[in-house]
C-alpha cells in the first residue's frame, strides 16, 4: 500500500536517533545525581544525629547525677553496645579496646528510648564508641562513617 504524497511518517533512523538522545540524557542525569554518594551522605547524617543523641543523653545523666559518669571507671575508648556481648557481634571491632563493651541501655533509659544503632550495624553492636579523657571530657564517635570521622565532645 502506498502512502499518499501529503502524508509523512518518521523513519526508523529518526526514531532511533530520538531514543539514543533520550537515553544519553537519562545517563547524564543519573551520573550527575550520584545515588551511591547520596546514600553515603544520608547514612553519615544519621550517624551524626546518633552521636549527638548519645552525647546529649550522657551529658544529661552527668548533670542529673552531679558530675558522676555513667560508667564506674574512666575510659580510654570503649564500644557501646546493647548487651554484654553485643560488641563482639558482626565483623571487626571499632575501638582499640577489642571486644570490650559498655552497655548503657539501663543507665541511660531515662534519657533515651534505646541506644542508637549504626545504619549498617546489627542488634547489639551499635558501632559507636565513647571515651572519657583525664578532664572528664566525653567523646562519642561513629566508627563506621563512610566519608569522614564523625565525633562529638562535651
Amino acid at each position: 500500500m502506498k502512502l499518499p504524497k501529503n502524508e509523512k511518517a518518521f523513519t526508523l533512523i529518526e526514531l532511533l536517533l530520538v531514543v539514543a538522545i533520550i537515553a544519553t540524557l537519562a545517563v547524564v542525569v543519573f551520573v550527575a545525581l550520584n545515588p551511591a554518594q547520596r546514600l553515603k551522605d544520608s547514612k553519615d547524617a544519621r550517624r551524626t544525629s546518633d552521636v549527638d543523641t548519645i552525647l546529649s543523653a550522657v551529658h544529661e545523666y552527668i548533670i542529673d547525677n552531679k558530675g558522676v559518669l555513667p560508667t564506674t571507671s574512666p575510659l580510654n575508648e570503649i564500644q557501646l553496645g546493647t548487651s554484654a556481648v553485643g560488641c563482639a557481634i558482626g565483623t571487626g571491632t571499632c575501638s582499640a579496646n577489642g571486644t570490650a563493651c559498655l552497655d548503657l541501655t539501663s543507665t541511660l533509659n531515662k534519657y533515651l528510648k534505646s541506644i542508637p544503632i549504626d545504619p549498617t550495624g546489627v542488634v547489639g553492636a551499635t558501632k559507636y564508641t565513647m571515651a572519657v579523657d583525664s578532664n572528664n571530657i566525653v567523646t562519642v564517635k561513629a566508627c563506621a562513617a563512610d566519608t569522614s570521622t564523625i565525633s562529638a565532645s562535651r
